[in-house]
């Protein structure tokens, strides 16, 4: 079982902010949502890339979440049966 890691990406000139979801298998980046703010928003991405994995399909979810020293999050995923 992986973990999926979360980073904020700060905005560019040519670019929103951002939040990228990484995990072993793959990686996805997603525009930061002011509506569900910073926890929501990686949390958001961290499901975009379960989905994008095709993970959901499998029956993994996330278990938990939480924010590193780094100001980077940990998601923890778990299969249901």
């Amino acid at each position: 079982m992986q973990a999926i890691v979360t980073k904020f990406l700060a905005p560019t000139n040519l670019k929103g902010a951002r939040i990228k979801a990484t995990a072993a298998a793959g990686s996805v980046t997603i525009d930061f949502d002011y509506y569900a703010g910073e926890a929501g928003s990686h949390l958001l991405a961290a499901n975009a890339l379960l989905k994008k994995l095709n993970w959901k399909q499998n029956g993994i979810t996330i278990a938990g979440s939480g924010m590193l020293p780094d100001g980077n999050y940990c998601h923890v995923l778990q299969r249901k049966n």
